[in-house]
C-alpha cells in the first residue's frame, strides 16, 4: 500500500511533459521551397495531433498496430491526395506537382494515443519568375503553419513573403519559448532568378516511393525536443500513469482505485488552470447569501454537466468526425457558456442595482420621521430584523434594507451548467484512450472521477467564499461600512466581464491567458 501511495504521488506530480505542443485537436503544416536551376524542390509535412490521428486511422480502417505495408500504402495515398490540394502557379500559370516519395512517423501522444507525421517530397518544373503557393489542406484547423523559402546553388531570391529560417525543423522540434507565437502561413509568394539557364527535368515514369520502415523502428525526435518543458496542472500527457496502467492485461481492485484517485487529482489540478469558472464562482457567491447546500449543488451540477459534455464529444470524435470537427463543437459550447454567463451577470447586475440601498444618515427625531412596518405605525424606538424586508420612510426619502444578493436556484443552476459545459481535452483523452483499449466502463468511471475532482475545487472555492464573512469583525458584520453595500453589485459586474472574456477567447479574439 505504501508503494501504491508513492506511485499515486508521483502520478500527480507536475513534472510531466505535454502530449502535443500545439494541442490535441491540431494539424500543423510545414512547407520548404528550394528554388534552383533545375526547378523547385518542395518538402511538405503535416503533423497530426492525437484526435486528428485517431480520425485519420479510422478513415484508413487501420490502427497503429496494423501491418507496416498497409500503413505505408495508405500514408502514400494520403500524401498524394494532400499534394493535389496544393495550389501552385508560376507567372500566373498552374504548375504540375510531381510527387516523389513520402515518409511516415508514428509516435506516442497523450494517453498513449498515436500521433502521425507524414513528410512528402515534391518537385515543380517552374521557371524563374514569380511563384505563388496556397495550401488548401485543413485550412480551418488550428496548429503550427510554417513556410520556409531558400535558394539552391546558382539561384537567388529577389523577393519572398517568408524567410529561410526553419524554426521547427520540419515540425520535429517545436520552439519551447512560450513567447513565440505559432506562425499561421498557408500562402507564399517567391520572385527568383538563376545565374544559369533552367534545365528541365522530366518526372520519373514511375514515382520512386521511399521505403518506410516499421513505425516503431523509425527514429523519432526525443519528447523533450518536441514539447514544452512542463505541462499545465492536470494535463493528460505522454506516458502518464493512467495510460501505462490501462495497457496492463489485468487490473486488480487496488489498481483501479488508484486510477480513480489519479483521475480525481488530475481533474482537481485541471480546475486550477485558466478557465473552469473559478472567478465566476467566487464573484457570484461573494455577493450572495449562499450556504453549504448551494455549494454542494453547484459541485454536483458541474460534475454532471462536464461528464455528459465530454461523453457526447467523445461520441462525436469517434463516429461523427467526417461531418463535424470536435474542436468546432468545443468552440460553440465555449461561446454558449460565455454568453450564458454574460446573461447571468447582467441579470444579477440589474437586480442588485435596483436593490442596493442608498447611503444616508439616520436622524432618529420623532419630529421629522417615522417608520412603517407592514402598514403599522411604530414609535421611533424599534428593532430591525435583518432577515426580512423592511421599507423605511424618512420624510420623502424611502429605501430598502433587503440584502440585494439573494441567491436563486435558477441562477445557481445556470452558473453550474455554464461552468461544466465546455469539455476538457484531458478528460476527453482519458475517455478515448480507455475506449481504444476496449475498457469503456473504466473510461467512463475515470471520466466521472476527473469531473468530480474539477467540481470539488469549485465547491471548495464556494465554501471559502461563504465563510469568508466570518473573518470580518463582528462590528463590521452588524453595521457594514457603506462601501461594502456595493460588493454584490461589483461581484455581478465581474461575472458579466468574465463571461465576455470567455466568449472572446472561445471565438479566438482573446488568448486563454485572459481567462482565470
Amino acid at each position: 500500500m505504501v508503494k501504491r501511495f508513492s506511485v499515486l504521488l508521483l502520478a500527480l506530480s507536475a513534472a510531466a511533459l505535454w502530449s502535443h505542443p500545439m494541442g490535441n485537436f491540431t494539424i500543423s503544416h510545414y512547407a520548404r521551397f528550394q528554388v534552383g536551376g533545375k526547378g523547385v524542390d518542395v518538402t511538405y509535412v503535416l503533423d497530426l495531433a492525437e484526435l486528428p490521428t485517431m480520425n485519420l486511422l479510422q478513415l484508413w480502417d487501420l490502427d497503429r498496430n496494423s501491418p507496416a505495408a498497409d500503413l505505408e500504402r495508405r500514408a502514400t495515398e494520403q500524401a498524394r491526395e494532400w499534394a493535389s490540394h496544393l495550389d501552385i502557379t508560376s507567372d500566373g500559370k498552374p504548375v504540375a506537382v510531381h510527387f516523389l516519395n513520402s515518409n511516415l512517423v508514428i509516435a506516442d501522444g497523450a494517453g498513449n494515443l498515436p500521433i502521425l507525421r507524414i513528410t512528402s517530397h515534391l518537385h515543380l518544373d517552374a521557371a524563374p519568375g514569380q511563384l505563388l503557393y496556397e495550401d488548401h489542406n485543413y485550412p480551418e484547423r488550428a496548429g503550427w503553419k510554417e513556410i520556409v523559402i531558400q535558394p539552391a546553388k546558382g539561384a537567388a531570391i529577389a523577393r519572398a513573403s517568408q524567410g529561410g529560417q526553419d524554426s521547427s525543423k520540419a515540425l520535429s522540434e517545436y520552439p519551447q519559448d512560450p513567447t513565440v507565437a505559432p506562425p499561421q502561413d498557408l500562402r507564399a509568394s517567391i520572385d527568383w532568378i538563376v545565374s544559369q539557364p533552367l534545365v528541365p527535368v522530366a518526372p520519373p515514369a514511375v514515382p520512386v516511393i521511399a521505403a518506410i520502415a516499421q513505425p516503431k523502428a523509425i527514429p523519432t525526435p526525443a519528447p523533450a525536443t518536441m514539447t514544452p518543458k512542463a505541462a499545465p496542472a492536470g494535463a493528460v500527457v505522454k506516458g502518464d500513469y493512467i495510460s501505462r496502467m490501462l495497457h496492463n492485461r489485468e487490473l486488480g481492485l487496488g489498481t483501479i482505485l488508484i486510477l480513480i484517485a489519479v483521475a480525481f487529482g488530475l481533474g482537481a489540478g485541471h480546475a486550477l488552470t485558466p478557465g473552469h469558472g473559478k472567478t465566476i464562482v467566487a464573484a457570484y457567491l461573494v455577493g450572495s447569501r449562499g450556504t453549504l447546500k448551494h455549494a454542494a449543488f453547484l459541485g454536483a451540477m458541474v460534475t454532471f454537466t462536464h461528464t455528459i459534455s465530454v461523453f457526447l464529444l467523445g461520441l462525436a470524435t469517434l463516429f461523427l468526425f467526417q461531418y463535424v470537427m470536435p474542436e468546432r463543437i468545443t468552440q460553440v459550447l465555449g461561446v454558449v457558456s460565455g454568453l450564458s454567463i454574460v446573461a447571468i451577470g447582467g441579470w444579477m447586475l440589474y437586480k442588485r442595482l435596483r436593490a442596493t440601498p442608498h447611503a444616508h444618515h439616520h436622524d432618529h427625531s420623532p419630529d421629522d420621521h417615522h417608520h412603517d412596518h407592514h402598514d403599522h405605525v411604530h414609535p421611533h424606538t424599534h428593532t430591525h430584523d435583518h432577515h426580512h424586508h423592511h421599507d423605511h420612510s424618512h420624510g420623502t426619502h424611502t429605501h430598502t434594507h433587503e440584502v440585494p444578493g439573494r441567491i436563486t436556484w435558477g441562477s445557481l443552476t445556470a452558473l453550474a451548467v455554464s461552468g461544466g459545459l465546455v469539455p476538457c481535452e484531458s478528460a476527453l483523452l482519458l475517455l478515448l484512450s480507455a475506449i481504444a483499449l476496449g475498457r469503456v466502463g473504466l473510461g467512463l468511471l475515470l471520466l466521472v472521477a476527473f469531473s468530480l475532482g474539477l467540481a470539488v475545487v469549485l465547491m471548495g472555492i464556494g465554501v471559502v467564499v461563504i465563510y469568508a464573512k466570518n473573518l470580518l469583525p463582528k462590528s463590521e458584520r452588524a453595521t457594514p461600512h457603506p462601501a461594502l453595500r456595493w460588493i454584490p453589485v461589483a461581484s455581478a459586474a465581474i461575472v458579466m466581464i468574465v463571461g465576455l472574456l470567455m466568449t472572446g477567447a472561445s471565438l479566438g479574439w482573446l488568448g486563454q491567458r485572459w481567462i482565470v
